[in-house]
Order: structure tokens, then sequence, then C-alpha cells
């Protein structure tokens, strides 16, 4: 290779850096992919975009790099040629055109505290969340596999959580890939589960590929936007979780309230990773005597219990200097973002918040913003800044949320009872007509025999 195209590397691999890997600035924004057209390999890649001369950038969304060809005769295309980018300087100043971002090549990881998500103060933070609950689905399965915790008395549990994110899951992908997953559960783990280690190993590394799938193949896994702390230890995961958590309470119909209660303890404490938030959270289910028989109710309890476990972290936090100085735990939701939710509030003597909680406000509230603003603004919002404007393998897939996704507008509780029935109808026909389709099978591989 020539010298002059080396040289190019470093230009590009500053910006790079600004986007993807363990200290990108900005992650998750913008993925950058290379391809050495001098290697046999990829030949017929570079030739279905029209490589003639080196550096050669493009720029547009991921999934029109897989399934598509280019060439510049093109009148309409997603993918565009970038025409001026020499230096590191000019490539990233045709990306804040792109974008009308002002990212710099001095921005450092954690550093710029204007680009975290002040989610107390602008209630249109949370439409970013979307793709932290996709993250966290596809983490939570990951821990699963990897810590095998899928056994005879637990599998079960699994089954009726994802029957849930099927019907209420806020992401189209992953509610498709949920299904997916239920489709083939019997496959992956037999309900006798007797299997020998060799292929228990087999199945895993199987489940593993599908992993990637469960909420969109082409998007880059392992950043966090909305549920990104001021320190790589803070928030993420626990966060994502509860985001997801409290979106599906407010989307459920209430015939499913009780069911759904069951659901989500029961997941927590077969597969949460760490023991003493788990048990912490068990007590609590424990704790609630009367069934649930609404959505309101069930939304209302989860929003208290999260705060009783912001109360306990908060202290926690404070003798141990761990908390996030960014993020520290607060009773939620402040009043800047929902004062009618507030009658009267106080600080005890040793400063603690004592909030007397309007709940005829406090449910709008969660339905609005868990429901409505997470699921139907996303697309008409955030995706419109990222995806609208194609990027070098834009950070997110245009089909992360989809305005037939199940709500629950006020009043409307019995309709999405009857949607929520029919994706659970579905999922359970679809179970069992895999069983009879392996059973039609055995039966004549018996008759042959």
């Amino acid at each position: 290779r020539c010298p002059a195209c080396r040289n190019y590397k470093p230009h590009y691999e500053k910006v790079a850096k600004l986007f993807n890997g363990p200290n990108a600035a900005h992650p998750g924004r913008i993925l950058m992919a290379r391809v050495d057209c001098a290697s046999k390999v990829n030949v017929d890649l570079c030739s279905r975009f029209s490589v003639d001369h080196y550096p050669f950038l493009l720029w547009g969304p991921p999934p029109k790099f897989a399934n598509t060809k280019w060439d510049r005769k093109q009148e309409k295309s997603d993918i565009k040629l970038i025409d001026d980018g020499r230096t590191a300087e000019r490539l990233l100043m045709w990306i804040n055109k792109q974008l009308e971002s002002s990212f710099t090549l001095d921005d450092k990881k954690y550093e710029n505290e204007n680009m975290l998500p002040n989610s107390t103060s602008d209630p249109k933070q949370v439409v970013q969340a979307i793709y932290d609950v996709e993250e966290a689905t596809a983490h939570a399965l990951q821990i699963i596999l990897e810590h095998k915790m899928i056994k005879a008395d637990t599998r079960d549990s699994l089954i009726r959580f994802l029957q849930i994110l099927v019907a209420h899951h806020p992401s189209k992908r992953c509610r498709r890939g949920s299904a997916e997953l239920l489709i083939n559960f019997d496959d992956h783990w037999p309900s006798n589960l007797s299997l020998s280690s060799q292929d228990s190993s087999k199945l895993l590394e199987s489940v593993a590929a599908d992993n990637h799938k469960i909420c969109g193949k082409e998007v880059p896994r392992g950043y966090w936007i909305f549920c990104r702390g001021s320190k790589s230890e803070t928030r993420g995961f626990s966060c994502g979780l509860w985001v997801l958590l409290h979106s599906l309470t407010v989307q459920i119909g209430d015939g499913e309230s009780q069911s759904t209660f069951t659901s989500i303890c029961d997941f927590i404490h077969n597969f949460f990773i760490c023991e003493e938030c788990r048990k912490h959270f068990y007590d609590m289910c424990s704790s609630v005597s009367v069934p649930f028989k609404s959505a309101r109710d069930l939304s209302l309890w989860l929003w208290s219990t999260h705060n009783k476990v912001n109360e306990r972290l908060m202290k926690e936090e404070k003798d141990m200097g761990t908390g996030d100085p960014s993020f520290p735990k607060a009773i939620w939701p402040p009043k800047a973002l929902c004062p009618s939710c507030y009658r009267s509030s106080s600080r005890t003597s040793d400063g603690a918040l004592q909030v007397d909680w309007n709940e005829d406000e406090v449910f709008p509230f969660l339905v609005n913003y868990y429901g409505k603003t997470l699921v139907s603004s996303y697309k008409e919002t955030y995706m419109e800044s990222l995806q609208g404007r194609t990027q070098v393998g834009a950070a997110l897939a245009d089909d992360a949320s989809s305005s037939h996704a199940a709500r629950v507008p006020i009043g409307a509780a019995l309709g999405v009872a009857a949607a929520s029935c029919t994706f659970g109808a579905l999922a359970c026909f679809w179970r069992t007509q895999q069983k009879n389709r392996k059973y039609s099978y055995r039966l004549h591989s018996l008759k042959k025999i």
C-alpha cells in the first residue's frame, strides 16, 4: 500500500474513536467501519460499491451496506459519497454538517456533561431511552445465557416474561426477536432439560448467536445513551431495565396486571444477577397481599417500589461514596417534571424529602412518560434527528419503534387488553404449531422405520 494511503489511517482512527470503542466520547451515535479493498476476499464487496480510488468514504444506514449496491450515478440513494474527508478535521466537519452537531476531536469520555441526558429537567430526553431499553433486553438475555440460569424450575418464568415482551415491549425489534426466541424455545431448552454437557454447550452457542438478533442485529451494542452515567460503573443496565419494566406496566391491559406483576417478580427473582438486589425486590413483591386488578395499580406500585429502592440506595451511596455525582439517586419524578404530582413536600431532620403525592396525576404522567413519549414520540424526534439524516453506519435502524406499538391512553385499556390477548394467543399458537410440527415429523420417521 502506498505511503499516502497509510497516512490517512491515523486521521480516520481519530474520528472513529469519538464514536466507537470502550472510551468513545459519543458512543452509539455513529458506527464507523473500514474495508481493505486491496484484499482478495473483499473484491466483490468493493466492486458492489464502485470503489475506484483510495481513500473512498461512504455514508449511510448500516442495512443499506448489507443489502444493496451503490454507484455514483444513482440519482436517489440512502448512501452518499463523502467528498471532503482527507483529514480528521475535515471529516468531522463534514459529519457535523450532516447531523447539525458540534463534535470536536478534543471531546473526551464523560467529560462533556452537556452531552449527558438531563432526564430530571427535560422529559423529551426519555425518547432516547428506547435504545437503552433494547440494550438492557439484549444484555439481560446475555447474562442468562452466560450464567446458564435456565433450569427446570426457571424456564417457565422466562417463557411468561418473553410473552409479555412479545406483546408490550416498546421496541418493534425486540418484540420480533422475543417472538422468534419464544417459537424456538423448546429447541433450545427442552422441558425435561435432560441434556448432556456436550449438547448443552452446542445449544448455548446456538442461542448466543441468536441473541445478537433479539433487538436488531444491525445495531451496535455495548453503549448507553439515556442511561449513560458520568462514571463507567454507574447507571447503564440497571437504569435500562427499570425503564423497560415501567414501560411494560403502562402498556398492559387491566386484565393482565396480576399476571404481569407475577412475571416481573419471578423474572427478577430468577434471573437478576445481583443477589442483594434480587432479594430486596422479591421481598417487596412478597409484601403485596391483594391481587392487582388494574394497570393503574401495578404502574403505581412499581413507581413506588422504585422510589423506595432509590431512598435506600441514596443513603448507602452517600455513606460509601459510590454514587454518580451527576445523577444522584432522588425521589422521582422531580417537581420540575411533574408539578401537579405534588400536593405538598417537606424535608425531614436528616434532609430526606417527604412528598404527599397526588396519584391521580402521577399515573397519567407515567403513562405519558413511559408510554406515549418513549414509544410514539421516539420515531418523530430522535429517529428523525439521527436516522433521518443518514450516518456512517447509523446508530439506530428505523424499526426500533412503531406507531402500532401497544400503548395505554387513558380510557383505552380495554382496547389494549384485546390487542395484548391477540399477541399472547399468537405466541401460544406459534408454540403449539411448533410442537405439532415436531410430533408429525417424529411420527413420520417412526412410520419409515
